[in-house]
């Protein structure tokens, strides 16, 4: 896995721990913390030629420090999706390069091979489909779509507890919708449902899904009875509702507008952004655990990016308030520039590996890692396009 520090940087052991605005009990949910949302306009959204600027120099200085563009893994396919996603936006031939050099240096393949039914393993799939819709070649997707066949079509069609972690659905879900809009073979939407609906539903019994609160555990060790904050309040690990959030925007990007699922897929990630909004911190940034703001509190910046992805994208495609939700991005946006950002392009506060709050701790300016620059490339992406 990716370094946590930075080549020739002395790691600053300083933890910044600014406090956000005051919480109280949500009914729905009722060891759940909210904040109110901070009052006031943060400031005008960014012009996109500044939010591109920004993500040039956070992409720019990952690069640099990256000859070696690393293994096919998770979290740095997650990387270079968003890096795809910039250079869908900015068509800089050299964030094209640096993403097939990659994809051809791990000959598009999967990592454990096309019978892993593993979500994480599924992730390159995506760059790799991003690929491929610029040059058409076979086998750019032969293994993501040799792996996804088969459990489709082969082996063991009827298995839908794959997905048993909510991080599974930002790896997984959007190879899913993209090869059933590329052959168009609803099979592979009806699959994705399936699959989909067993970790929101049945997994660990009720499903990772909290309706009342409109968040995820990230697994069944989270659920009410299960592991809780040290103050008793339920663990609602930021990244993992993050990679949620993530998962719904990528698969409503894919999906035409009248398939049958869309609604509940629109629906859901909108009461997520409405339940973030509640908890957001007035600097921007969201919490580790959304669910106790005092469990190990202060800037995070995977979370935050996935949030503002999503939130930019639900304006763009006005499923929520222009005025509701606007300052929520304009205000994370501001917070990831001024607290995250190095004026090199370092980007700071990125929780580490792992699967809940304590993991990859203390938190601060000089942690990072590949999957936090990609969501933050999403973010931006996201956001300039919202400022056109």
């Amino acid at each position: 896995m990716t370094h946590l520090g930075h080549p020739g940087r002395q790691p600053a052991r300083r933890r910044v721990l600014a406090a956000g605005a005051a919480f109280a009990a949500v009914p729905a949910l009722p060891a759940t913390a909210r904040a109110a949302a901070p009052a006031g306009p943060p400031g005008p959204l960014p012009t996109a030629a500044e939010i591109t600027a920004v993500l040039r120099r956070v992409a720019d200085h990952w690069i640099g420090a990256h000859a070696d563009p690393g293994d096919n893994k998770w979290a740095r396919a997650t990387f270079f999706s968003g890096l795809m996603a910039l250079h869908r936006l900015t068509r800089d031939p050299r964030y094209l390069a640096y993403a097939r050099g990659w994809a051809e240096g791990h000959d598009y393949a999967l990592n454990n091979g096309v019978t892993t039914r593993h979500a994480d393993d599924h992730c390159a799939g995506q760059t790799y489909l991003d690929l491929y819709a610029l040059e058409p070649e076979p086998g750019k997707i032969a293994a993501i779509e040799d792996s996804l066949h088969r459990m489709v079509f082969t082996d063991r069609p009827e298995k839908n507890d794959d997905w048993w972690w909510d991080d599974a659905l930002h790896m997984a879900m959007p190879p899913f919708a993209r090869l059933g809009e590329l052959r168009a073979e609803p099979a592979y939407w009806d699959k994705l449902y399936a699959l989909y609906t067993h970790t929101k539903s049945a997994e660990g019994g009720p499903g990772l899904y909290a309706p009342q609160a409109g968040l995820w555990y990230r697994d069944k060790r989270f659920l009410p009875g299960g592991i809780v904050s040290p103050d008793g309040r339920p663990v609602l690990w930021s990244r993992g509702n993050g990679w949620v959030a993530g998962a719904h925007v990528k698969v409503l990007g894919t999906l035409p507008a009248g398939a049958r699922h869309v609604p509940e897929y629109r629906a859901t990630l909108m009461r997520e952004l409405a339940a973030l909004r509640a908890v957001q911190r007035a600097d921007g940034f969201w919490n580790v655990n959304l669910a106790d703001p005092a469990h190990l509190p202060g800037p995070e910046t995977s979370g935050t990016s996935f949030f503002l992805y999503a939130t930019a994208y639900a304006l763009r495609t006005r499923l929520v308030p222009r005025a509701r939700y606007l300052p929520v991005a304009v205000r994370a946006w501001h917070g990831l520039t001024t607290t995250a950002v190095h004026p090199d392009g370092f980007l700071g506060h990125v929780q580490g590996v792992g699967d809940r709050p304590e993991s990859s701790q203390p938190v601060g300016p000089d942690t990072t890692a590949d999957f936090g620059v990609g969501a933050f490339l999403h973010a931006g992406c996201e956001l300039a396009a919202l400022a056109g």
